[in-house]
């Protein structure tokens, strides 16, 4: 349909330039305006036939115009599609100013005796302050989006930090087995962990069970909780809470550890692996030291040499075992003769599992 209406439009245009040009014709023909007859029968079908000639050829040729038009556009569309559709906005801009400004000033040009000169300064002018007026608007907008970049790139930064903060700062909830362990103190003290420290009330009656219970190990590793907690008290006077909060409708201690937690939007502390996983998996923060023991315990190599002190027989056959000072276990190949005995070692491989990390060895000699 649009090709068709394209069509009819440049037959039109080339009737019109046939029309004009019989016109012209009937003067060069027929110049004598003595006789009237003659010149009206040019001047009537001169116009007539170029008209329907020069239609004829614009509507053969209408074929080929669209086809060379439609490329010329296509090539352009490629173009312009290449170029982010701010970047042309702008462009627009600085262009429509530029040219306001060359109006404005244009009208100097009238002054000069020579229009030729002046015409052509006019263009010129239209032409510099275009392409001035493009170039400034892009660069402006460089210059924006650069802020702009900084600027969002200072506020990512910012709002990283405040959520390290935040992660740093957060209320640090102790569950009952790494009171038992101990070494939360000593974490403490170090200045490794931050953050206040909040023990809830039914952790605190789940020490005090234990502590009372019949069995000699468990009464003393509740004692020895309840000796840990009051040691905290006092090395860190004012950063622990005791928390009155309960899920009554919940019998484990450890969901409601969770619950606890994500109410106050805390991290729990803990060695139990369980837990770990768990709180995990509803999205609550964790410290867990024994993976910070893990990190801190030194790196061994397969091909190092050590001195250990075989201490028993291990569970494969000819086994020794031994300790390092921070606990990791050494499992010592042939080294059953070896007991009780300090000796020169290799290692040959080093095991890292959750629950800790075992270095193989084998006796130098």
């Amino acid at each position: 349909m649009i090709e068709k209406i394209v069509k009819s439009i440049i037959a039109f245009i080339g009737l019109s330039i046939g029309v004009v040009f019989g016109i012209y014709m009937t003067d060069f023909v027929y110049p004598n305006p003595w006789f009237e007859f003659g010149r009206m029968v040019y001047a009537i079908s001169l116009p007539v036939l170029f008209g329907l000639l020069f239609a004829f050829i614009t509507f053969v040729a209408s074929k080929l115009v669209i086809a060379i038009g439609k490329k010329l556009a296509q090539i352009a569309q490629n173009e312009i599609d290449k170029i982010p559709q701010q970047d042309l906005v702008v462009s627009f801009v600085g262009l429509v100013l530029g040219m306001l400004f060359a109006f404005l000033i244009s009208g100097l040009f009238d002054i000069i005796p020579l229009p030729v000169i002046a015409n052509a300064l006019k263009i010129l002018s239209y032409i510099f302050f275009g392409y001035l007026g493009i170039s400034v608007a892009q660069r402006i907008a460089r210059d924006n989006a650069k802020v702009g970049e900084l600027s969002r790139k200072i506020s990512a930064t910012k709002t990283t930090k405040s959520k390290d903060l935040e992660q740093k700062l957060r209320p640090k909830l102790l569950d009952t087995s790494v009171i038992i362990d101990g070494r939360i103190a000593d974490i403490y003290k170090s200045g490794f962990i931050e953050g206040d420290i909040v023990i809830p009330e039914f952790v605190l009656r789940e020490l005090q069970h234990i502590a009372d219970s019949a069995d000699a190990l468990k009464r003393n590793r509740g004692r020895r909780g309840l000796d840990v907690l009051k040691m905290i008290q006092q090395e860190l006077p004012g950063r622990v809470k005791i928390v009155d909060e309960d899920f009554e409708d919940v019998q484990e201690v450890d969901i409601k550890l969770i619950k606890l937690a994500q109410k106050y939007n805390g991290a729990i502390v803990t060695n139990d692996y369980n837990l770990n996983k768990v709180a995990s998996l509803q999205d609550v923060f964790i410290l867990n030291i024994n993976e910070l023991a893990n990190a801190v315990k030194p790196v061994v190599i397969p091909g190092e040499e050590m001195v250990v002190q075989v201490i028993k027989e291990g569970k494969e056959s000819n086994q020794g075992v031994s300790y390092l000072d921070d606990g990791t276990m050494i499992v010592v190949e042939d080294g059953k003769k070896f007991i009780h005995e300090t000796i020169e070692v290799l290692v040959t491989s080093v095991l890292q599992t959750a629950a800790g990390r075992m270095i193989f060895v084998k006796p130098k000699q």
